[in-house]
């Protein structure tokens, strides 16, 4: 069955509709090609960051927020994995470089607003998005991890850190032929640093993938379920839609208070 062009989708509509509309945000789903487990397909991310990007923008469309999707970018910074077939990996200078093109087309066509739905935890846009207000003072430019939005442990027994549950029960709910019985799926076991302060937290560095995680997974799938995804994924995509649409009618003069 056929569908309409959907207008707050850029991939799907047409240059008819594009020129009789006045976007104001512009939304941009950033994911990564990389291993899920075992049980969870490479473009994981990619699904993820798109549709939570075009379920929310429906919502906000609506109510009157004149947002459109970008195509997804489907490579994120993967430099931990890179012994991991297939694992795709986009330095964040090479991030720069993509999103200085893409706003200077937005700053050029009068689109102030523009946000980063991102789905992989490799991906951390503040200290591009800072170097971006400086070169374009008249975009604003923002980010938000779209699994982190509310409380995970609300709706999932382990959320887990990568193809846990939270990621396979969003994906039974997204993409159910996609994923594979979770018979299949490995346990998401992972090591952790062993100096104190790597292990806490307080210091940061990259982890070498391969030794911290045998199946690629950190976190146990086995608890997932479709109904927990669709209601975690009805709630996030809800609170970012009212994001949207506060953003659509915000006056970037006037952001403080």
């Amino acid at each position: 069955m056929s569908t309409a062009p959907r207008p707050y989708v850029l991939a799907e509509t047409n240059y008819k509709t594009v020129k009789e509309e006045n976007y104001t945000v512009a939304i941009l789903p950033w994911g990564a090609t990389e291993a899920h487990n075992y049980h969870l397909p490479y473009a994981t991310d990619n699904i993820q960051a798109e549709q939570v990007a075009i379920e929310a923008a429906k919502i906000a469309w609506g109510n009157g927020a004149k947002t459109v999707v970008l195509p997804t970018i489907p490579f994120g910074v993967n430099t931990g994995q890179l012994n991991v077939p297939l694992c795709i990996n986009m330095n964040p200078s090479t991030q720069l470089i993509i999103l200085k093109d893409i706003v200077d087309v937005l700053d050029r066509q009068n689109i102030q607003k523009l946000v980063i739905v991102n789905a992989h935890g490799g991906n951390n846009f503040k200290q591009i998005i800072r170097e971006l207000s400086v070169e374009f003072p008249n975009v604003f430019v923002c980010s938000l991890n779209w699994w982190q939005i509310t409380n995970t442990k609300a709706y999932f027994d382990e959320p887990g850190d990568h193809a846990g549950e939270l990621e396979t029960a969003v994906m039974m709910h997204l993409t159910p032929d996609l994923v594979l019985p979770l018979s299949d799926a490995g346990n998401g076991a992972s090591k952790t640093f062993k100096v104190k302060g790597l292990k806490e937290g307080w210091v940061s560095a990259q982890r070498q993938w391969t030794a911290v995680t045998e199946d690629t997974g950190v976190g146990n799938p086995k608890m997932a379920t479709k109904e927990k995804g669709e209601k975690f994924f009805n709630a996030v995509t809800t609170q970012i839609a009212s994001f949207f649409e506060e953003l659509h009618h915000a006056n970037l003069n006037d952001l403080y208070e």
